[in-house]
């Protein structure tokens, strides 16, 4: 207990802040281990059983190619993990440097919203492009987007294509058939706003705050998908948060969730 308002009192005030602080990074560290090895030993139990009832014969010839996808599905999870895992690693490195280069962040997002091209014919999904005076239609046709008003802005071009392609990832999968996804870039006294905005369930007031955290996961109700490692968006904070830019989410029930990001404008472009 802190008694005295001394140098003894002060000493011992930050003592009791410094074993907090230490506390919470056990706990966090419990946590994270935790985490990780229930989100690892999930799949790696649907693999290891369906492989085994295949060999044992438990599953027919006739029925193996049906689990034998599941056992795809469950090793592609397993893959995606294990990314997210790596680049939190890098991006919690002290000092990792960012590759920063002027480059135009219309085009990038044209360029991975191209990527999504299977699975938004899949489900109907339409993406609008909303790019500086520049609107566009994305169906399933994707050839028609590679041109048209540029945005220069100063970043690392590599990590902010890993915060687009979660962001329009989250965006996709909880959206419904036949909705529509709106992409939008502005630009305003230097600085470049963007924006991936989906008229989804939303997200409760609630939970807004926890959805930085790592591994948290919004109740499986928000989405079909439930193959998600609860990192895409702690990937995106941790990224946006490098660059010395901020990031903030809107989202209503019923309505659908946008989040924004800002990113500084090149200085080299009008």
């Amino acid at each position: 207990p802190v008694t005295t308002n001394d140098e003894m009192g002060y000493l011992a005030d930050t003592l009791n802040y410094m074993s907090g602080e230490l506390s919470k990074s056990g706990e966090y560290q419990h946590k994270f281990v935790a985490n990780v090895s229930h989100d690892f030993r999930s799949p790696l139990t649907s693999i290891k059983g369906f492989v085994e009832a295949i060999m044992d014969g438990t599953i027919p010839p006739e029925m193996q190619d049906r689990y034998l996808k599941i056992v795809v599905d469950e090793t592609e999870r397993l893959e995606k993990l294990t990314q997210s895992l790596l680049t939190l690693d890098k991006l919690d490195s002290k000092g990792r440097p960012l590759h920063m280069n002027d480059f135009d962040i219309n085009r990038t997002i044209k360029n991975t919203v191209a990527t999504f091209e299977g699975i938004c014919r899949k489900k109907m999904i339409t993406i609008e492009l909303h790019l500086e005076s520049e609107t566009l239609m994305v169906h399933a046709d994707m050839e028609q987007i590679l041109s048209g008003r540029e945005l220069y802005v100063r970043a690392d071009m590599e990590q902010i294509q890993q915060v687009l392609y979660n962001l329009i990832d989250n965006a996709i999968k909880f959206s419904s058939d036949s909705s529509i996804i709106k992409a939008e870039t502005s630009e305003r006294h230097g600085t470049v706003f963007v924006s991936i905005k989906d008229s989804g369930v939303g997200i409760p007031r609630e939970k807004q705050n926890k959805i930085w955290d790592r591994f948290y996961k919004i109740d499986s109700s928000r989405g079909k998908d439930r193959k998600g490692t609860g990192l895409g968006l702690s990937i995106v904070r941790e990224i946006v948060a490098a660059h010395n830019q901020n990031i903030n989410v809107i989202s209503t029930e019923g309505v659908g969730t946008e989040f924004i990001f800002t990113l500084e404008k090149s200085r080299g472009t009008n």
